[in-house]
């Protein structure tokens, strides 16, 4: 195996016996193969679009199909092999009604046993061409990784009814790419900003179905404690999936909690309303092992975050989506019964245990609800800079920056956030000016689409560009979603962000140049040393 598509790859370099991330070298394997089975699913789905043809079955399962290889999301070797053996029955379904054969991946046939796919997985990994240009291979990996990024908002979306047939079709032409052997490095850097703008129009339908859905994020406090009873945890990012819970336990006595990217749920209005949706449960994923061991409930696992289940509790935890762990019991038909048995037959919490609580939904409605406020703020400078806190959250040393650096604001500059990168500091009491929380959480990293136009709205209200605003964007990334979304800040052409807490390791010298150049990105140095930079 030989991945890096993650921020914690060993060594900073990458990871060749096993993942950090828990995954086995055959479930890495098994990625890069269904990967490259996807490469040739891609050659028939642009061939048929070149005659008129568009498959929706074709388009959703390439994006799922892709989504399954995102970091913490697919665990299961068989599993993988199984969504490459559906791939080539599309792939061929594709060619006999298109009536035409093309060779390279489009001519795979994976091998009987998953010994025999575990030797062709061996052949197509990240770094199985010696031949490749280590710039131009450097390129190829950030528009795959920012692909993974965009297909997982494309599943999101359409599980809300809503998709684009021109980004499915960049799908397949990303896919494709790296059989062009003639593409130079200023196609590369096209590719990668296209995958940024792609994403920037998954992220809108992802919007549209979020708000459209459940409506628009209203400000929220979210307790943190718990309720005597039986309980229910939901966790990662599919709203869909936690309407059901809520839907399907009305009336039975379980208070449900979200867990982890699901904070912002509780701004929702139409997810708000079930009288037994009470708090939050827990901090980022990283730390699940802790929690979960600790919650005496059942616990759904949607979309991406999983890890290991322990001993404790992994009778009690359940997958759906595009999840999967050998072992842990999948809910693919969205009847949650199985969940909802589980938590009536553990003990749930014995009392009430009150805690603090948290402010969420300030998603761009409510924000810009407030545009007139802070435009004021501003003008008579009672608030002088704007932060962008945001990002993933990780278990590697160096983090703490972010919480430090959000402790150190000063007094008149207000901190958005998103993603659960937040948890490091998403209870602190920063008060506000003016009425204004000096906390805003925007909501998951999902709603990256929601903080852009927060600054667009702004831009055009102090009537300058995004990069003359009194804002600077401090990240934190994790895994290929914050890749995906920094290619759409890139094709913006957003400048001066500072990337933490390390820099990818499948950026070459050369490439990070070009960046620096153009964009003039920079890794994060010291909380006391970035204020003083930015403010002055």
């Amino acid at each position: 195996m030989f991945c890096y598509q993650c921020e914690q790859a060993a060594k900073g370099t990458g990871c060749d016996a096993i993942g950090v991330c828990g995954k086995q070298p055959e479930v890495a394997d098994m990625q890069d193969l269904l990967v490259y089975a996807l490469r040739g699913l891609a050659q028939y789905a642009l061939e048929a679009r070149k005659k008129g043809i568009v498959d929706k079955e074709v388009d959703v399962f390439t994006s799922r199909a892709l989504f399954s290889t995102l970091t913490n999301v697919n665990f299961d070797k068989d599993n993988l092999a199984e969504w490459v053996r559906k791939t080539v029955a599309l792939r061929d379904a594709c060619k006999e009604k298109l009536g035409v054969t093309l060779d390279g991946p489009a001519a795979f046939v994976p091998g009987a046993t998953m010994d025999e796919m575990l030797v062709q997985a061996a052949e197509v990994g990240l770094k199985s061409d010696p031949d490749v240009n280590p710039d131009i291979l450097s390129l190829q990996h950030i528009l795959l990784f920012g692909l993974k990024g965009v297909a997982a908002y494309m599943d999101h979306a359409e599980i809300l009814g809503q998709s684009d047939p021109e980004a499915y079709a960049f799908l397949y032409e990303a896919l494709t790419a790296p059989l062009n052997k003639d593409l130079g490095l200023d196609e590369w850097v096209g590719l990668v900003l296209k995958c940024g703008e792609v994403n920037l129009r998954a992220m809108e339908l992802l919007d549209a179905g979020n708000t459209g859905t459940y409506g628009h994020p209203v400000p929220t406090p979210v307790p943190l404690g718990v309720k005597a009873g039986k309980a229910i945890l939901v966790s990662g990012h599919d709203l869909k999936d936690l309407e059901a819970i809520l839907k399907q336990t009305e009336g039975k006595g379980i208070t449900v909690y979200t867990h982890g990217e699901m904070l912002p749920c509780h701004g929702y209005p139409e997810l708000k309303k079930y009288g037994h949706f009470y708090g939050h449960y827990g901090t980022a994923w990283q730390n699940q092992k802790k929690e979960f061991a600790a919650f005496p409930g059942a616990i759904l696992m949607t979309t991406n975050c999983i890890q290991k289940p322990k001993e404790e509790y992994e009778g009690a935890i359940f997958t759906s989506g595009v999840v999967e762990w050998p072992g842990v019991q999948h809910i693919s038909d969205g009847d949650f019964t199985p969940v909802i048995e589980k938590a009536l037959a553990l003990p749930g919490f014995a009392e009430d245990a009150p805690g603090k609580e948290v402010l969420v939904g300030f998603g761009r409605n409510a924000v810009l609800g407030v545009a007139d406020k802070v435009i004021e703020a501003v003008k008579g400078k009672a608030l002088r800079h704007f932060f962008l806190v945001a990002g993933c959250d990780g278990a590697k040393p160096g983090r703490n920056y972010y919480t430090e650096f959000v402790e150190k604001v000063p007094s008149d500059c207000v901190v958005l956030t998103l993603a659960c990168g937040k948890f490091r500091f998403f209870d602190k009491e920063l008060g506000d000016i003016g009425g204004i929380p000096r906390l805003l959480d925007v909501g998951q990293c999902n709603d990256a689409y929601s903080a852009i136009q927060i600054a667009v709205a702004l831009a055009n209200a102090f009537e300058c560009g995004v990069n003359d605003l009194p804002l600077s964007m401090i990240l934190s990334w994790y895994e290929q979603k914050a890749v995906s979304i920094l290619l759409t800040l890139l094709f913006l052409g957003i400048k001066d962000i500072r990337l933490g807490p390390t820099l990818p390791a499948f950026i070459t010298p050369n490439v990070l140049d070009v960046l620096v150049k153009n964009f003039n990105i920079m890794p994060i140095s010291t909380p006391d040393e970035d204020l003083k930079a930015i403010l002055g």
